[in-house]
């Protein structure tokens, strides 16, 4: 069964998404700001993401919606790419691994 999120009628509805990839950073977190919220009063009555900058960090920044900007659909091809080239070479060296754990087995 897939999770559902239902959001409010008088809500509008966010402009990103969980997971998608921004120049900010990968959104991981949406929560919204009702108005008469002391968090609308601060932030203003809107959504607002938590990003992770670098996967490789532990830091997370949150957002407004007009702090967000959209990767080009060349700069998501990039990142992609690179993530792709990245796990390749990782696949490597487990196959490596694999390789040598079961020979010394073999041998052994």
């Amino acid at each position: 069964m897939q999770p559902t999120i239902t959001i409010p009628q008088n809500w509008e509805y966010p402009r990103f998404t969980l997971g998608q990839r921004t120049k900010q950073g990968l959104i991981i977190g949406i929560e919204y700001n009702p108005a008469s919220t002391l968090l609308a009063h601060e932030y203003g009555n809107s959504w607002r993401y938590t990003v992770m900058p670098d996967k490789n960090s532990g830091e997370i920044r949150h957002y407004s919606d007009d702090q967000i900007q959209r990767l080009s659909f060349a700069e998501i091809q990039q990142q992609l790419q690179a993530e792709i080239e990245e796990y390749q070479e990782l696949i490597k060296v487990l196959q490596q691994e694999f390789v040598t754990i079961t020979g010394d087995r073999n041998n052994g």
